[in-house]
């Protein structure tokens, strides 16, 4: 994608996606979108979906939900960078802007600290390539009771300083071999599935941060700047 090219949330909102490959193809040209509503209206993935691929509650208790199955798929086939981005909720940045999104971050969120949690958490994804959630929780020695929530706390930050990014998701199987549930996460860091390359920026994390906010001045135009600079 050029990096100049026009697009804005009314294009997006004229959008109708039927399938994974579409919305790979629609974070490709607006190169940031959040999963589902994003208190911005139009800019999630969810209301750009056709109305027939949006959730359904279905009568034996189970549902139907599309989107949520397209999340593997746009990131394992479409190319896109998916994790907890966008004012700690989550959403897809697309690899042309993600050098210069984790060069910004990484500048606005330093490395951990040596001897944190933090940095703990790194080295155990990186000596294990990946894991989902719970298995690194464990691995991290989080497992007696109330831990869930502060260690989903320190994956959030580590996702919002681009230092941890979703590879997968997996999902359990029931007797029919049949996937079931809303799945996990299967967490990485963006060196050890991109590379190292796909990370390095050759301009100054002000110089990203300039082109950042252009960009979503053109997409969101009438959004307002203090706003913006919680997506960036």
């Amino acid at each position: 994608m050029a990096k100049d090219a026009p697009y804005s949330i009314e294009s997006l909102a004229s959008r109708e996606i039927h399938n994974a490959t579409q919305l790979a193809e629609l974070v490709e040209k607006v190169g940031f979108l959040p999963l589902l509503y994003s208190g911005i209206p139009g800019f999630s993935a969810e209301e750009a979906v056709a109305s027939d691929c949006r959730y359904v509650a279905l009568p034996d208790g189970g549902w139907d939900w599309p989107l949520w199955k397209w999340k593997g798929p746009v990131v394992t086939d479409g190319g896109c960078v998916y994790g907890k981005f966008f004012d700690k909720h989550a959403g897809f940045v697309s690899k042309a802007w993600w050098p210069d999104f984790c060069n910004y971050r990484r500048h606005k969120h330093p490395a951990p600290e040596e001897s944190s949690v933090e940095e703990a958490i790194l080295f155990t994804l990186q000596e294990h390539g990946s894991l989902i959630t719970r298995e690194l929780r464990a691995a991290c020695g989080f497992t007696g009771p109330k831990m869930r929530s502060r260690f989903d706390a320190y994956i959030t930050r580590l996702q919002m300083a681009c230092r941890i990014v979703t590879e997968d998701f997996v999902y359990p199987r029931d007797r029919h071999n049949r996937e079931y549930g809303w799945g996990w996460s299967l967490l990485t860091t963006p060196e050890q599935l991109y590379g190292r390359d796909a990370c390095r920026c050759d301009r100054t994390p002000e110089e990203s941060y300039q082109l950042l906010m252009a960009h979503f001045k053109r997409l969101l135009p009438h959004v307002e700047e203090q706003r913006l600079k919680k997506l960036i």
